[in-house]
Formats: C-alpha cells, structure tokens, sequence
C-alpha cells in the first residue's frame, strides 16, 4: 500500500476589523472582504471606542481604521489597536500631516479612498497582516514629503548643520512604500552639485534612508535590475564605491562630493 503525505492545511484566513462610521463603507468593505476564502471580517465598528472593545473581543490580524468618526476618532483609538494588531487606515482624510500622525501613532499603511482598486485593498489587507506595509499615492507623497523636509540644503548643495537625517529617524518612514505610483514623489530634480536625473535623486533619497534594492523596486514599482542600474549610474555619476560613500556624499558630509 502506497502512502501519501497528508494534504497542506490551507493558511489561516485573516481575521479583519473594521472602523468606519459609514454604514454603508462598512458593508461594502466587509462584502468585498468576505468574498474571499482567505479573509473573514469579525467584527465591524462605528467609531473609536466600539473598535478598541470589538478588537479586545475578537484580536483580529489586521485593522482597517477611518481616521474622521464620532466620538472617539480613528487616530484617539490607533496607539491602543497597534499594541492588538496591525492597523491600516482607509479613509478619505489625505491631509499630509493626518498622515504623518498616523504613522507616529503605530499605523502600518495609509489608503487614501479612490486611489486604489479592489484588488490592491485585497492585497493591502493580506500583506497587512504579514507586516508588509502598503500606501496609496497621496499618502505615500506625504511620507516622501516628510522624508525630504527632514534636509536643508545651503547653495552648493551640502546638508545644512543638523538637518541631515539620520537613519534610524527617516527610515521609520519609508521603509516599506510598497503602493506607489511611478509619478508618486517623483524628485523636482537633482539638488545644485549633485549631476542626477530627477529618478536617480528619487533613489538616492531613499538609499540615504537605509532601504534595501527590493524595497526601493516597490516603491518605484521597477524592477530590482533597474534600481541596479540607477545605482550603478548614481555612483559613476558621484565617483562614489559604496552605498555608505554616496549617502555620505549626498548628505553633504564629505565636502568634495559636488
């Protein structure tokens, strides 16, 4: 008698909240979620106190949370959710600084409504509760936004004295910008000094930010070969060897970089 190995166990659906004062956002998520075999919605909310009891009930794997809801709202509610599950935001509120707010409260993504389709919401979800962090075009403009005010420049175009960022402080930021348009952040250009196409100041931007060649292919939403090429034009382009030599170059501290 021949014998076969017991059939794979299907991975474990993914358990979902959602927080939205609109009943009828509420439905459409939770039918459009519940459609799929992978996904159960356990518990819906009409504002921040009714998802912080729903997700104590049922700890869900993943949040999707409005950030304008009666009461308490989305952003008073989203430092208890994140120490529970991951949150995603999915709201109509883009405001670069609600944003940026969210992300310093715990959230792991930022969807903006009308600037993705159902299938990437899916994916959003899914890879949510895997850690892997998506946001759609205008909150991704606003993480972008923040990562480059973080940098004054004087006119040669060297890192004026403390503005430079460090690491750990942008890398909070960007590390995973996985939902971007090509468009989305698109550099206004080279800074003064530094000969780099708007694209190749896009990269250097977020090399200097600690993100790795595959994490910087989905943000750009290139291939990881192109991103090579980029940096191997980058560091031609600034007489540079290393990752860490052209960050140092494009943060202005090594003075003959220009």
């Amino acid at each position: 008698m021949t014998l076969h190995p017991p059939a794979p166990r299907p991975p474990a659906a993914v358990r979902v909240l959602v927080a939205d004062d609109n009943p009828v956002v509420r439905a459409g998520l939770t039918a459009l979620l519940s459609g799929r075999a992978d996904i159960t919605v356990v518990a819906e909310a009409a504002d921040g106190r009714q998802a912080c009891e729903a997700a104590d009930r049922h700890r869900p794997d993943v949040v999707l949370l409005d950030v304008r809801m009666p009461g308490v709202d989305g952003l008073a509610a989203l430092p208890y959710l994140a120490r529970i599950a991951p949150v995603m935001m999915l709201t109509y509120s883009g405001e670069p600084e609600t944003v940026r707010e969210a992300l310093r409260r715990g959230a792991e993504g930022y969807l903006v409504h009308g600037e993705f389709t159902a299938d990437q919401l899916i994916t959003a979800v899914r890879d949510t509760g895997a850690r892997r962090t998506h946001f759609s075009p205008t909150a991704a403009g606003a993480v972008l936004q923040q990562l480059r005010s973080a940098n004054a420049y004087d006119d040669a175009g060297r890192a004026a004295p403390d503005t430079a960022p460090t690491r750990a402080s942008s890398r909070g930021f960007t590390e995973n910008l996985s939902l971007m348009q090509p468009d989305v952040g698109q550099s206004s250009g080279s800074r003064p000094g530094f000969p780099l196409s708007a694209r190749e100041a896009e990269i250097m931007d977020l090399i200097a930010s600690g993100m790795t060649n595959q994490q910087i292919a989905g943000a750009c939403f290139i291939s990881e070969k192109t991103v090579k090429n980029h940096i191997n034009r980058i560091f031609a382009k600034l007489h540079c060897a290393s990752r860490a030599e052209a960050t140092a170059a494009w943060l202005g501290r090594r003075g003959d970089a220009r």
